[in-house]
């Protein structure tokens, strides 16, 4: 039998795609906002393409302050979107 591939909801434009292909950020015990390369960080996690596109969306729709129930400073966003550039394809 297969093994079911697990998949996640982009935050951004919505889309259910692989896990795997998708780009976690999560919100430490310390409310710290961060972007896990590993996937294994502890925490409370959401998932995003790796676009600039994505990323313009979530913020916008407040899609990490949904996903995280909290409200994000301006410069958490900013300090997403200079290390977001790291991952991009």
């Amino acid at each position: 039998m297969a093994k079911k591939t697990p998949l996640r909801k982009c935050i951004g434009c919505g889309e259910m795609i692989a896990k795997k292909d998708m780009l976690r950020i999560v919100k430490t015990k310390e409310n710290e906002i961060l972007i896990d390369a590993t996937g294994k960080l502890n925490g409370r996690g959401a998932y995003l393409h790796c676009s600039k596109n994505c990323f313009e969306q979530a913020v916008k729709s407040k899609g990490l302050e949904r996903s995280f129930k909290m409200s994000i400073e301006p410069n958490v966003y900013e300090k997403l979107s200079e290390e977001l550039i790291d991952f991009e394809q």
